[in-house]
């Protein structure tokens, strides 16, 4: 029992030291599920040819502000330049702070970045989009469902994302490539 024992201590001993696993896996994660999602999200959002990325389509506006696009009658031409700033920004957001994540540059401050960045969206989903009262939608802790939208999945991409705010981009990314070397 005591050789079991030592084995087992020995193991985790072996993990606790490891400390370059756990960013890799979450950056490694975070690519394989979530950077298509932002990726193709942000597609939606862009307008007609290269001028795109700053003439959003009206999809944009109705996915970010969908309440207050549907109060000006879908003009976008009558929203604010707060409106448009916002929707410029979430839009390059969801291109810009993915990729720094899985190419491991500014790694911290983009995963916090993406932490706002999904906060705001479970927001507007909830209240924008009135997802509030669907339980489907919202789904709850400590029940035996998994698949809600806002509590369960979106709680699991914060855990994913604080990996990495707390423990960096991990051994092989440009964060690690440029940081100055030890004399």
């Amino acid at each position: 029992m005591t050789a079991l024992l030592n084995l087992y201590r020995d193991l985790t001993h072996m993990l606790e030291r490891a400390d370059w696993l756990l960013p890799t896996l979450a950056r490694l994660i975070f690519a394989g599920v979530l950077l298509m999602y932002f990726w193709v999200s942000g597609m939606t959002k862009l307008g007609e040819g290269f001028s795109g990325i700053f003439n959003l389509s009206t999809g944009a506006y109705a996915q970010i502000f969908p309440r207050v696009l549907e109060s000006v009658g879908y003009d976008t031409g009558q929203l604010s330049i707060f409106h448009k700033l916002v929707v410029i920004g979430g839009t390059w957001a969801e291109f810009i702070l993915p990729a720094l994540i899985v190419v491991g540059l500014l790694t911290r401050l983009a995963a916090l970045g993406m932490i706002g960045f999904v906060v705001l969206q479970s927001l507007t989903d909830l209240y924008g989009h009135g997802a509030w009262g669907d339980s489907k939608v919202l789904g709850a802790w400590f029940d035996r469902f998994s698949d809600g939208l806002i509590l369960d999945q979106r709680a699991l991409w914060m855990l994913l994302l604080l990996v990495i705010v707390f423990k960096g981009a991990g051994p092989i990314s440009f964060d690690r490539a440029l940081a100055p070397r030890p004399r």
